[in-house]
This record gives structure tokens, sequence and C-alpha cells, in this order.
């Protein structure tokens, strides 16, 4: 796959570090990873002693609402713009909410994922989640190529602050899929590291 986005994103929950990558097989997340963007200098929202205790607004951060593309060629299966984007969760309120993270999970795939759109691309279903509510441009049965434009990073479902979570399966029932091994560009991010991407993938 290409990366989804421009500008620079950190690498998180990375399969090049650990299977499962997000630490369980469930809904078919063992090659699951996260890029959470962050601003030229590198940082995400500043942490605040307000940040500590209290939960954020989402908008405070650098990527809530920046372009993701379509990383691969394909035609959208599906399509969920329902979820609210919900605040952020860092110190303390990240601990209460990780408490509920059971009743998300009980609830589903799609509870977990939030806004999401699915991609077929020749047998291969790859899922881009926790969208921007309001913010997905493209509809099902839509084709798409590398580098369009299909929504927009968001804080929806199990998510502590902005950012976009891929993964790729086998079949589109979650349920039963199994995860697919994924690489960007060849290749496959480590944890903690920065991405650049200053053109969109396929671009002319």
């Amino acid at each position: 796959m290409a990366y989804p986005f421009v500008g620079r994103w950190l690498v998180q929950n990375s399969p090049a570090n650990r299977v499962p990558s997000h630490g369980t097989h469930a809904f078919a997340t063992a090659y699951a990873i996260d890029f959470v963007p962050i601003t030229e200098a590198g940082r995400t929202a500043p942490i605040t002693p307000i940040s500590l205790v209290r939960p954020e607004p989402a908008d405070r951060f650098p990527g809530f609402g920046r372009p993701i593309l379509a990383p691969v060629e394909g035609i959208v299966l599906a399509v969920h713009d329902s979820e609210s984007d919900h605040p952020a969760y860092r110190g303390l309120p990240s601990i209460r909410y990780a408490l509920t993270q059971r009743r998300r999970a009980a609830a589903g795939w799609a509870s977990l994922a939030g806004n999401h759109v699915l991609i077929d691309s020749g047998g291969i279903v790859v899922a881009l989640c926790h969208l921007q509510q309001g913010g997905i441009e493209v509809a099902r049965g839509q084709q798409v190529r590398v580098g369009d434009m299909l929504a927009r990073c968001g804080n929806s479902g199990n998510s502590t602050e902005p950012h976009l979570h891929v993964q790729a399966i086998d079949n589109l029932n979650i349920a039963r899929a199994n995860a697919v091994r994924l690489t960007f560009n060849g290749s496959l991010p480590t944890n903690g590291e920065v991405i650049r991407a200053d053109e969109a993938p396929g671009a002319r």
C-alpha cells in the first residue's frame, strides 16, 4: 500500500514490533497499525495541567480533520459515518477511558472502528478507521485510485486522540476474517518512526 496521508505522522502499534500489534487477535487486528498526526516539529497537542485531569476537545490536536487518502486502488465496499467525534483522553482521563474498552469491544468491531471506509483491492479488504464524522467523501460502490481523497482524520470509535487505524483482512465478514500482513511502499515502519509524506501518492 501507499501511505494514506501527507504530512508528518507518528507510527504506533506496528506489527513490525510485535504481533498481534494491538495485543489481541480479535477482529483480525493482528497486523493492524496506527498513525498519529503530528506537527512539523514532531509534536501532538501540547500537554498542559488540564490535559492530565480532563478530556480535551479533539480539534485541539494538529491532525484532527487532516485528509485521509486511498492507499490502494479498488472499490469502496462500505462507509460508516454516524459516530460522533468524542474528546481526547490523556493522563487520568485515559485510564478511565481504558476501563470502558471491554464494553466497546462487546458491541463489535464497528464500535471500536468508529467512522470508517472499507476498500476491496483485489480480494483484500483494507479498513481505514477513526475517521471524522461528516468528513467521508466517498460512497459505497465507488472506484478509487491511490491518492484519492477518502475522508478526514477524526477521533471516533476506540480512540484516545485523533489518529488513523489501518488494517487488512481477507473478507468483509470481520468476525470471521483473517488478518492480512501489510506493508507501505514495500516496507513496514516501526513504533516511534515518523513518516513524512510530502506528496499525495499517485500525484502527477
